[in-house]
């Protein structure tokens, strides 16, 4: 039993570095570029992802605020605001309704689908754009759909190499961890 968990977890290991070894880095530098921007012009970041990818626009928005500085909202966070646009809206518009609230014209919003096919974050992205936000997904190759439809809705596409709903779930973590990063140092 041991041994296989050991195999499995060398398994689990051997495709995530596969993964991060195949990023596309140029389109990470763009989005680098993208939150430099943001920040030197105060405007805000907004996040918002669904699922599993509704947990990395939370610690993205701690992380960026506290260490950056920056303007952050995660619209994934606000659970009385989130369930009274579901139930008032429907759950795809949840996104729009806080959108609609808090986004203004040359905002950035980044958006978290694992598959790139979520409702309530094409629906987040439509708005932000039709206000003139600037608009980011990271997303994955989630059962071979490529980034799903979210990829030729936003300025930035970021498609996390992988099939695998979890692998792409850590990596988009690992992206939050290396933009964050790379700001602070270019700011010493």
């Amino acid at each position: 039993m041991a041994s296989d968990f050991a195999e499995f977890t060398n398994n689990y290991l051997d495709d995530l570095k596969k993964t991060l070894e195949n990023l596309p880095i140029a389109d990470i530098s763009k989005l680098y570029s993208m939150v430099l921007k943001a920040s030197k012009e105060g405007a805000t970041v907004h996040f918002i992802g669904n699922g599993g990818s509704a947990a990395t626009p939370s610690h993205s928005a701690g992380d960026w605020s506290k260490e950056l500085g920056l303007k952050t909202i995660s619209h994934t966070d606000n659970m009385s605001s989130f369930s009274a646009w579901a139930n008032d809206e429907g759950y795809s518009q949840v996104f729009v309704g806080q959108l609609s609230t808090f986004a203004e014209s040359g905002d950035l919003l980044i958006a978290y689908s694992g598959s790139g096919n979520s409702d309530n974050v094409i629906n987040g992205v439509g708005y932000a754009r039709e206000i003139g936000c600037t608009t980011v997904a990271i997303t994955g190759d989630y059962n071979g759909m490529g980034g799903g439809k979210i990829v030729n809705l936003v300025d930035l596409a970021i498609v996390v190499p992988s099939t695998s709903m979890e692998r792409i779930e850590d990596v988009q973590l690992v992206i939050n961890h290396i933009i964050k990063e790379a700001v602070k140092s270019n700011r010493e």
